[in-house]
């Protein structure tokens, strides 16, 4: 069964290129690659050939350039051949490829970072699968992806106004990945040691319209399939607005936007990492260890 196309793709990609012809905002990504550069440097070991997949600039590619552990690095993206629209430069190798089929071997790859790009692949499931068929033996896949909870504010001030003004609420912000779920895709993709964590970061903008023109500038606005394909009424986007400030305005009057970044790692198994112990191994009890009595079974605790 194919999955539920829930993102134009075609459209992010010409969102993307417009973005970097009006100048991308990019103070989210540049956070991303700056928390990436600090978890890569606790890995103690080297990869020889990494892909960074679907990462519409090149900041990620700048952290790999500038550590010591990576040696090749080819950049993956669907816009490969168009520089201005992925943030290329000469150095890097750039591969054309979608997210959703990747054209790498089985065991070809060492690393497989991305950022800000796999929330919008809409078979997340099949992409972890072909990732981690990728990676050799004790590879690792690193990403960081916008998470549910982004944009939470503009999502309730646009329901509330389509709500009084058009006739019925319309899809706006994208059902993102939600922390929870994460770990349980990566178990299910095959990979070994699966860990997330979720950054949040509240950013204070000036009015709505500037929080939306960084959107534009992001390439980040409304891609969804199912989105209302008619204008937007003068009169909903002004009572937006209001009812934005009126819930969510700071103290000095701005208003508040949330953005949810959600990070995943996983290896590809591999006969060096740590394994769960068998049932039945343990060599000490666990009522020594609590300094508790143990109850065996079918008795009942004293009252």
């Amino acid at each position: 069964m194919a999955p539920p196309v829930v993102f134009d793709r075609h459209l992010l990609r010409a969102r993307r290129v417009r973005a970097a012809a009006l100048g991308p905002a990019t103070f989210l990504m540049e956070r991303v690659a700056e928390d990436f550069s600090d978890r890569l440097a606790t890995v103690l070991r080297r990869f020889e050939r990494a892909v960074d997949l679907g990462t519409p600039t090149d900041a990620l590619r700048r952290v790999l350039a500038a550590s010591d552990k990576v040696g090749t690095i080819i950049a993956a993206n669907a816009a490969a051949s168009d520089r201005g629209a992925v943030g290329m430069e000469s150095g890097p190798l750039a591969v054309a490829a979608d997210e959703e089929l990747l054209p790498f071997a089985d065991a070809s790859l060492d690393l497989v970072v991305s950022a800000l790009a796999l929330q919008y692949v809409n078979d997340l499931p099949g992409t972890l699968i072909q990732i981690r068929r990728a990676l050799r033996p004790d590879g690792l896949l690193l990403a960081a992806l916008i998470g549910g909870d982004t944009l939470g504010e503009m999502r309730e001030a646009f329901a509330a106004a389509e709500a009084e003004i058009e006739d019925g609420i319309s899809p706006r912000v994208a059902p993102f990945a939600d922390l929870r779920d994460m770990g349980a895709l990566l178990q299910r993709a095959g990979f070994a040691l699966p860990v997330t964590d979720v950054d949040r970061l509240t950013v204070l903008y000036a009015s709505p319209d500037a929080l939306m023109r960084d959107l534009r500038r992001m390439g980040a606005t409304n891609a969804l399939a199912a989105r209302r394909r008619r204008p937007l009424k003068r009169a909903t986007l002004a009572r937006m607005g209001e009812i934005y400030r009126e819930r969510f305005a700071a103290p000095d009057g701005r208003i508040r936007a949330t953005f949810e970044i959600v990070w995943l790692s996983g290896w590809a198994p591999h006969e060096s990492q740590q394994q769960p112990l068998k049932p039945g191994s343990a060599r000490a009890r666990l009522a020594d260890a609590l300094g508790a009595s143990e109850v065996s079974a079918g008795e009942k605790a004293g009252r």
